[in-house]
């Protein structure tokens, strides 16, 4: 049988148009604006962190390495040379050019913030290739192109609570590595870097949320976050923050990267819902990397059995 292919992984001009010119001159005016909105959105958010349900008997025995077992996974090649990381640049080929210039050993982790055990600790330590394990997740883009990939790592809620966080611990937020000789994109003012994400701290302890060290059976390579990054998988692939530095135990929502550069185009969900359409394009559908044809876009990217109890009761429109 023929496959046509299309040049970049069959992903249109449009899905791929840089918005380094936009972001910047949006930066500014946005910083001022969001100080106010986090608070107010903080507040409103929280009491669903402090009653979330138990989790669904669905998780008994589920095994991470079937989850998306029907599913063709992506090449290697692809991979690890189309990516987001705009710490190196904001065409999809910069991370795979320039990642090499990042050292990633040593590298320790500093975690701080509403906890009993904060401390700054290498990676090794905290999740030594032994504990690594497999699972095979999608990883949806906002730009319409989505991926299959068989990470390596371990989760991220037994991690998470070897620090003890308090209970006024409601997020997780989450801090990537600033080094712009190492990491050239951050010359630009394309995000006000350091990059910077965050969890509800319930969503951070689900099951499926997943620190990966590698992929493909191999340790993670630069352009693809080494040598830690986050996967969550039902939301959208710039909540998985890459080359994480720190971790803080949060009482109020961080302002992460995305929202703080366009927060009416990017949520601090992020969860992946077909019916809240980016300003510029529609989420109903998507495109594996190396396939031409299109597929319907998945409520929370398939994964609604195991998480959609974190939202119960929430207008996923207003807080998208």
């Amino acid at each position: 049988m023929h496959v046509h292919r299309r040049t970049h992984f069959g992903i249109s001009e449009s899905q791929v148009t840089e918005e380094h010119i936009w972001r910047a001159r949006r930066l500014f005016l946005q910083k001022s604006a969001l100080s106010g909105a986090a608070l107010l959105g903080s507040s409103l958010l929280s009491r669903h962190v402090l009653s979330k349900p138990s989790p669904p008997e669905s998780y008994a025995g589920l095994d991470f390495k079937k989850l998306a077992a029907k599913d063709k996974v992506t090449e290697f090649k692809a991979i690890t040379t189309y990516n987001n990381f705009y710490e190196f640049g904001t065409g999809k080929d910069d991370p795979a050019k320039y990642a090499h210039t990042l050292k990633t050993t040593p590298w320790t982790i500093e975690v701080s913030g509403a906890c009993h055990k904060p401390g700054t600790f290498d990676v090794r330590t905290l999740a030594p290739k032994k504990q690594w394990e497999e699972r095979i997740y999608r990883l949806r883009c906002v730009e319409g192109w989505s991926m299959v990939i068989p990470w390596l790592g371990i989760p991220l809620a037994p991690l998470l609570k070897r620090f003890e966080p308090t209970g006024n611990a409601k997020f997780v937020q989450f801090e990537t590595l600033y080094r712009p000789n190492e990491m050239p994109g951050q010359k630009r003012a394309v995000l006000d870097w350091p990059y910077v994400e965050g969890l509800r701290i319930d969503e951070a302890m689900n099951p499926l949320s997943f620190l990966a060290l590698g992929l493909y059976g191999k340790t993670l390579p630069n352009q693809n976050g080494a040598p830690l990054r986050l996967v969550v998988p039902w939301k959208y692939g710039f909540k998985s923050i890459k080359s994480i530095v720190r971790i803080s135990f949060a009482e109020k929502m961080p302002i992460t990267s995305w929202v703080k550069a366009s927060p009416k185009e990017y949520g601090f969900y992020s969860n992946v819902n077909p019916q809240v359409p980016h300003r510029r394009w529609s989420q109903k559908r998507e495109r594996r990397i190396g396939e031409f044809r299109k597929h319907e876009t998945l409520m929370f990217n398939g994964y609604g059995d195991y998480v959609a109890d974190l939202y119960q009761g929430m207008d996923l429109k207003k807080y998208f």
